[in-house]
Order: structure tokens, then sequence, then C-alpha cells
């Protein structure tokens, strides 16, 4: 099972959508719409669409004739399959909306984190309040301040975010340093080339944030599509306003549990549900009888507001608020309110009388942020600190969080190490990268009331893991389900590895199937580099000489000569010009095309594991932009490189995983 070869949609985001099972029956469809001349035009679409599961019952061959009638008047016009699977996502999503189904996967773009093009609708309050937020945190940005503020009312918002700076600096603002902006074209009048540089920069860096943009291309950005576009800014926005919802950032949030079990409970929720509990904490010490278990219905009529902003600002307590009988006006009273602590940058009256969810999340986060309320228990903090992981364990499990996140499962990974134990992630993440792989039928879905259940899921795991050669010596399922940290990333490191260098080999058109190995990525990487008449060389992906970064640059520029701008290198001979080129590089490969998760610390300290995925993700760009010749990808084992005998063979970071985790040597 070490030759999974799928269907390949050139579109990555548009694969990103579905699993393989799935587009292999869409696949099937497709070509079973072929007429008498051997074409597929958009007329022979409507027969076959109609019987699609997603759509049978619902729309008539009449309606989808009509729907795609209106996207081309041309209904003898010949199409592909990536056209073929757009028409699909269009279709499913008017399915739904004819059910009435408000609830579709991605439709709330706050609260989900998702970016889909089945909602075509914006809520201009929304937007309204996302314009405020930019006007606010970029005004004296020095290249967006002659562009702001941004009126609320125009399209604006959606002019000025194509040429992709707009939200390249927002992505900055939510996790600061996440973009180096020295990489980020800001021109006045910006060519295509540059734009859409701008944007795939933007895309690949919205990722590595933990945003989830399963089907939008630079393309969308460059026509500013209304809903991809405030989806995105949504994505972000939730991203910065939730970003202190942790122990780490917050450890007096350990108030809000009872023992040490608790805390691993709390450790493992969504920064969204983390809001919810502290909002109940202060509800329930005010008082209040009620349960918030949402951020619509459940704050409707203001009394939840009321009751926590007098709780937390006594100073500014009042009880005309709840005396008012009237939903308006007492929405009105809370926010006067809360202007008090200086949050009223995103709701208005009307937005929590009618349960905006997006809103009022942004809302009561922004109350957090101001006053949150909670003591300071040094006892209990300490505790919480100690349940801290390490720098490095820290920075893998960002990782390979962020890495499943952007393959587009169902499953959304807040807490790796939390969130895999029940198996169902790495079953997901299995049928995306191993189609076929996963028996389903012998899967159980969360939530697993049954402890067995989960270590049936992870078993399977393990045993499709030995399937395709994972060094996986003495470990079952029973691991996984009891969160052994390093197993978990042992395996998952394994995981990510196979899956670069099965689309390496896919790309490998010339190989006749023969294996990737570590060594024909460093070997490539060296000659890319002497190619292009440069001298600097990797010995091994552990070369302590990369920490300055000057091979990279060189790599890249190899790769893509306009892509470096040679004037903002240095020499990389302190710590801090280090940092500078390692923020640099990560920058330039993401404006590239390269979806990458490491940290300028993983280049600066050499982290073989990530230095090995960015030289691949460079090289993947490389084969599919540039089609090198066989000749430029050496067969030869290089005596330096980390070579191995299968592609998941373990590497001298990663050994052979035992029982009791692994022993990693970086």
């Amino acid at each position: 099972m070490s030759g999974f070869v799928g269907v390949v949609v050139s579109d990555q985001n548009l694969q990103s959508q579905f699993t393989q099972v799935e587009l292999r029956g869409l696949h099937s469809s497709f070509v079973s719409a072929r007429n008498e001349s051997g074409k597929i035009t958009l007329g022979n679409l409507p027969p076959v669409m109609c019987k699609l599961k997603a759509l049978k019952d619902i729309l008539t061959e009449d309606d989808i004739s009509r729907i795609l009638n209106e996207s081309s008047s041309d209904m003898t016009e010949e199409i592909d399959f990536e056209s073929f699977l757009r028409a699909y996502l269009d279709l499913q999503g008017r399915a739904t909306a004819k059910l009435g189904n408000t609830k579709l996967k991605g439709s709330s773009s706050f609260l989900k984190a998702r970016t889909t093009t089945i909602r075509h609708n914006i809520s201009e309050s929304e937007k309204a309040s996302y314009v405020a937020h930019i006007n606010s945190f970029l005004r004296e940005d020095k290249f967006l301040k002659d562009y702001l503020p941004i009126d609320p009312s125009t399209n604006a918002l959606f002019d000025l975010a194509k040429d992709g700076v707009l939200l390249c600096k927002l992505i900055n603002v939510a996790v600061p340093g996440t973009i180096d902006e020295r990489a980020i074209n800001t021109k006045k009048v910006l060519n295509p080339w540059e734009r859409n540089e701008n944007h795939t920069l933007c895309l690949n860096s919205a990722k590595a944030i933990g945003c989830t943009v399963v089907n939008i291309g630079t393309q969308d950005l460059v026509e500013a599509r209304p809903h991809l576009v405030v989806g995105l800014i949504s994505q972000i926005i939730k991203i910065q306003l939730l970003a202190d919802l942790n122990l780490k950032k917050t450890p007096q949030l350990v108030e809000l549990v009872e023992d040490s079990k608790d805390v691993e409970e709390l450790i493992g929720l969504a920064p969204e549900k983390v809001l919810l509990k502290w909002m109940n904490f202060h509800l329930k010490k005010a008082g209040y009888k009620k349960t918030v278990n949402n951020f619509s219905s459940d704050l409707k009529d203001g009394e939840a507001y009321a009751h926590l902003l007098n709780t937390l600002a006594p100073e500014h307590g009042t009880t005309t608020t709840l005396d008012t009988k009237d939903p308006t006006e007492r929405a009105n009273l809370i926010i006067q309110q809360a202007e008090k602590l200086d949050c009223k940058r995103y709701v208005t009256p009307q937005d929590i009388v009618e349960g905006s969810a997006n809103l009022n999340l942004a809302f009561v986060a922004q109350i957090f942020q101001h006053r949150n309320g909670l003591s300071v228990d040094t006892k209990k903090i300490s505790f919480a600190e100690m349940m801290e992981d390490d720098a490095e364990t820290s920075r893998e499990e960002r990782c390979f969080r962020l890495w499943i996140n952007s393959l587009g499962i169902d499953t959304y990974i807040n807490n790796l190490f939390d969130n895999v134990r029940t198996g169902w992630v790495l079953l997901e993440v299995l049928d995306k990268i191993a189609p076929g792989s996963v028996n389903w039928k012998q899967a159980t879905k969360p939530p697993i009331k049954m402890p067995f259940r989960k270590v049936e899921n992870c078993n399977q795991v393990i045993r499709i893991g030995k399937e395709l050669n994972f060094s996986l010596v003495n470990v079952a399922g029973n691991d996984i389900v009891q969160g052994n940290k390093k197993l978990i990333l042992a395996f998952l490191w394994q995981l990510m590895r196979f899956t670069m260098l099965q689309l390496l080999k896919n790309l490998r058109f010339h190989s006749q199937g023969k294996e990737i190995t570590d060594a024909d990525i460093l070997n490539w990487a060296n000659r890319k580099v002497k190619s292009a008449g440069r001298k600097s060389q990797m010995e091994s992906f552990k070369d302590k000489s990369l920490s300055n970064g000057m091979f990279f640059l060189e790599l890249l520029s190899a790769v893509e000569p306009r892509v470096v701008n040679w004037s903002v290198v240095t020499k990389g001979e302190t710590d801090e010009d280090k940092k500078l080129n390692a923020t640099y590089i990560i920058s330039v490969a993401r404006k590239l095309g390269c979806s990458i998760f490491l940290l300028p610390e993983d280049i600066i300290e050499v982290n073989s594991k990530m230095i090995l995925t960015l030289t691949a993700s460079i090289m993947y760009w490389s084969l599919q932009h540039k089609a090198d010749t066989p000749d430029t990808i050496p067969e030869e084992d290089n005596e330096n490189a980390a070579s191995d005998e299968s592609p998941a063979a373990p590497t001298d970071e990663y050994p052979a995983v035992v029982a009791d985790g692994y022993n990693a040597s970086s």
C-alpha cells in the first residue's frame, strides 16, 4: 500500500474538499456523461447530476438544467472534470438551500473555521463590523493609511482586497510576525504576477495560522468575490479575538475548573467553548440560573449580557438594564455599559436581538480581553504551567495540527494530542492521503462512549500505518488512546513525510515507480543551487550551516529568480540576522506557493524534520511549475543524506517507534 495514486485534481484547494472515495465516484459519473462524440458538455450533465446522492430527490433534471444555464448560455460548451466538480458544489449548495438547511458546512464562517463556495450571501452587519475592525487596527499602517478608513456602505473593502496587501496585513495583526512584510508586494499599482504572489502568500499564511481555506484560490481573491473575502476576513479576526483563550496565554483560566482531570479537558476545548465556559462561570457567580450554550438564541434577550457586565464591572453596574422590557432598548443599554469598558466595536442592538452568532462571539471575546474577572491563584496557575509542553514539542504539535487542518477533512483540530485519541481524526487523514486504506465499517465516529471503540479505531490506524511501511515496533492502538505524546508525534511525522514523498513520486513520471528518498530531495536541492551558479551546499538536513538561511534563499532564487529580493537579505552572522533571514525564507516560500507550517526557530535551530519539509515543499513546487528534467533529480545515493529503504522508513530524528514512545535525538 505504499503507492496509492488517487484521482488527482490540479487545483489542490478544490481537491481538498473531497475524499478520494467521493472523487472516484464523481469521476465515474463525469465519464458516464460522455456523448457519442466522446465529449462531455454542460448539456450532458443534468441527467447524470440528478442521480447523485446529494442531489437526488431534491433537484430535478430540469432544475439542474436551469441552474447550469445561469452560469453559461452555451450548453454545448465542453467542460473538464474540475468544472464538473465546481458545478457539483454549486448544485449541492442549491440543494441544501432548497431543504432550508442553513446550517450548511462552512456557512458560519466565524464559528466554524471554513470558507466554502456554497455561501454566497453576506451579512451587511458583519461586513460593517469587520470594516470597523480593519479601520481600527490598520489605520496607522504606512501603506494602508492612504486607503483607510473604509466606508462599509460601499464596495471599497473588496476593491482594496484585490491587491492582497490588506489581507496579508490583517493576518499579521491577528498573529504578529506570521508574514515578513518585506515579502509583500506593496507598489501602488501591481501587475497580475505581483498581485497573484500576494494572494498566494496570503492563503498559505492563512493556513499557517489556522484558517481553513479548502476551496478558495488566488483568482477568487483577485476578483474579490464578496462571500469568500468576508469569510476569510472573519476567520482571521476570530483567530485574533480568541488568541488569549488558552492556558498558555491566560493561565488564570485554570480557575474555571476544579481538578487536574478538568484541566486536561479545558486544554482540549476549542477557544469558543472556553469562552462559553468562562461566561457561564461568571453568570453562575452572579446567580443567573440559565446556561448559555451558544452565541445566538441564548443571548437574544440580553439578560445574560446584563448579568455578565454587572459582575465584571460592578463600578458601572445598574438594575435599569434588567428592568427594561423592550429587547432592543435593553440591548442598547448593554452596549452603552460595555462602552465604559471600551467594548463597542462589533455589535449593534439589532445584532444582539437577532442573535448574530458571529458578532456576539466577537463581542463576548472583546469583553474577555478587557475584563476577564479571573483571580490570580498562584497554586492553580503553577499547576497549569506544569502541564505545558516543552518548546520543541509545542512547535511540532502546532505544525502537525495546522497541517491536518489544511487537508480539508471534516474534523477541525484545536488540540492535537487530545483530538487524535479517539482515532477518528487519524482515520480521516489516512483516508485523505491513502485512499481506500480505511475500512469505515469498522470505525466508530465520535462522540464515543465505549472506550474499546476508541481502541478499535486506533488499532486500525496502527494497522494501516504498518501497511504503509511506517516503523511501529510494539505499538498498539491503546498507546494513542492513552495520549502518548512522543508516539503521536512520531506517527504524525511519518504520516506527513509519507504524504510529501508520495506527492513528489506522483510528479516524477520518469521514476518508473521508484520510491523517492530523503537522499533524492537533498541531492536535488544541492544540484539546483549549483546549477544556478551558487556555491552553497547542504551536507544533510542537520547541517548547522543552514541556520543562517543562505542555502534556502539561494535554492528559492534558483527555482524562481525573481522571488528573492537580495537587497533585504542579511549575512546571517548574528542571531538577529538569522531570525530576519529565517522569517523572510518562510514568507518567500509561501509567496512562491509552498504550503509549509514551520517557524523561524526551526530554521535557526536546524530542526531536521522541518528542514526536510521545507526542502521537499520547494522541490514539489519546482517540479510542478518548471518541469525539471530527469537528470536534475539524481538517482545516486548521497553519502551524507538520510537515505531510506522505503518512503516511510524511520530517520535518526524519529527512529523506530517503540511502545514507550520514541527516542528523538533532535
